[in-house]
């Protein structure tokens, strides 16, 4: 397997990937921003129009992920890439922090985080298009915003 050039395995296994978070997405509800923004609503618990069922889906990701850690830990290589990809820091500092803070009131305001906005685009409704542009010129901006202040750091490169 070049190193350049990801396999076959790889392009069906993210295809798959893909598929299945996305029906995921679809069937739990999470595509649809007012039931994600009636979750993110902890203050109608009282009114009764809190929608805790969201709840459910985040603890089913939890434990579907905890079981695929698992069985990856006893491999020695991914099935479909070269190695297995892991954070360059452990640690939480300012731009984590910052980006978590940005990444919680965008979807909060939206309803929509990236997962859900993109597999919206079927619908290519007007609301879904305008969250992608700004959630694309938001990346950019900050990969340039990276670049200009840590020119070498390789976590501000490109991925292959």
């Amino acid at each position: 397997m070049s190193a350049s050039l990801p396999s076959f395995r790889f392009y069906v296994g993210a295809a798959a990937s893909g598929l299945l978070f996305g029906l995921g997405l679809a069937i739990s509800g999470m595509i649809y921003p007012a039931k994600v923004k009636a979750f993110l609503d902890i203050g109608a618990i009282g009114s009764g129009g809190w929608d805790p069922s969201l709840a459910f889906v985040l603890a089913a990701a939890v434990l579907v992920s905890m079981a695929g850690l698992r069985i990856a830990h006893r491999h020695r290589h991914p099935l479909a890439a070269p190695t297995f990809s892991s954070p360059a820091s452990r640690r939480v500092d300012v731009p984590l922090v910052l980006g978590s803070i940005v990444f919680g009131i965008g979807w909060g305001i939206s309803g929509l985080c990236p997962g859900p906005a993109i597999a919206n685009i079927a619908f290519a409704l007007p609301d879904i298009l305008i969250f992608l542009v700004a959630m694309a010129v938001g990346s950019l901006a900050v990969r340039l915003i990276r670049d200009r202040q840590n020119p070498g750091d390789e976590r501000t490169q490109a991925q292959p």
